[in-house]
């Protein structure tokens, strides 16, 4: 299985101009702190990975490790689906190409978050069981199965699709920063 990490390993900038800055880390434009809390998810994220890696196999699954990442992983689930729906909200700051690529992730997380969050499916007035495991270990795979256990989503899947979206941000799909959603009508 090939090793992926998101964890962006930076070159130290001595005294960076703002046009460095963002062509590292485009969601600056929009906003900083945003752009810290994905770092952050990246960090989280790349444990979750080295506990599936280190806490299962296909003799044995170390629930310690499993236990930690499921937790960790639901906790992601979270930070994820906010800064999303940020972005998502603020709608007018961001290109038409690039929202027609964040929707689509909005929608899959708010769906994986519901269960445990709110213990219902996404969308519906139907409960979820709560007498069931919050996940799925999957030997195999390394994997943990996340959500619905009716339509579960694989932890590495998710992450990876989330960073996909997330790190295909370019500054020039930056109309205006988070602020400047709030104005009514928007100008940059």
């Amino acid at each position: 299985m090939k090793k992926v990490r998101y964890t962006k390993k930076f070159e130290i900038l001595i005294n960076p101009t703002w046009d460095q800055q963002l062509e590292r880390e485009p969601l600056l434009a929009f906003s900083f702190i945003l752009s810290t809390r994905n770092n952050q998810l990246s960090t989280v994220a790349d444990e979750i990975l080295d506990l599936l890696d280190a806490g299962i196999s296909e003799s044995f699954i170390d629930t310690n490790k499993t236990t930690k990442a499921g937790i960790l992983m639901w906790l992601w689930i979270l930070g994820a689906y906010e800064i999303v729906r940020t972005m998502c909200q603020a709608s007018n700051c961001f290109s038409l190409e690039y929202m027609e690529k964040l929707r689509p992730l909005k929608n899959k997380l708010a769906k994986i978050r519901m269960p445990d969050s709110k213990m219902e499916k996404q969308g519906k007035k139907q409960p979820v069981s709560s007498n069931r495991s919050p996940w799925c270990e999957v030997q195999k795979t390394k994997d943990l199965l996340i959500g619905d256990p009716e339509e579960a989503y694989s932890t590495r899947e998710i992450i990876d699709y989330y960073f996909s979206i997330i790190y295909s941000l370019t500054s020039k799909d930056i109309m205006g920063n988070h602020e400047a959603s709030y104005s009514k009508p928007f100008s940059i």
